[in-house]
């Protein structure tokens, strides 16, 4: 398993009118964990796409355990546990300051060659990026 964490400020266009983190937001939680754990590995999102490959979104869950609040500094622990294949699965634990766990959650996306619009094979150099971290 490979894992990576950030820390993130709630600021306050991330809350709803009761100064909870609006629940749309923590997708996007995941997208930032997901593109920096990606960055820690070597893996540039700017560079598949230059390649011409994309990762879309295939799946996406997530369980809400308490709330988080405008200013609350946050951690969202970020896992790859599996190596990729046509496909690469995270899963995401967002805690408070207080280590308290507010959400968890997965997202699977895949590999896809955005010319023909179909789905690929994980490039070899991910896979290798992330090899050390599986045995």
């Amino acid at each position: 398993m490979y894992t990576h964490a950030i820390k993130y400020r709630v600021c306050y266009a991330d809350t709803d009118k009761m100064g909870y983190v609006y629940y749309g937001n923590y997708a996007r939680l995941y997208e930032i964990a997901r593109v920096e754990t990606l960055r820690s590995l070597g893996v540039s999102y700017k560079v598949l796409e230059d390649n011409g490959i994309g990762l879309p979104v295939f799946e996406h869950y997530s369980k809400f355990h308490a709330s988080g609040l405008y200013d609350d500094v946050l951690t969202v622990i970020c896992h790859v546990n599996r190596l990729p294949s046509a496909k690469i699965e995270f899963s995401y634990e967002i805690k408070n300051e207080d280590l308290l766990l507010i959400n968890e959650g997965k997202t699977t996306l895949v590999f896809m060659d955005m010319a023909k619009k179909k789905v690929i094979k994980s490039p070899e150099w991910i896979i290798n990026a992330l090899k050390p971290y599986f045995n």
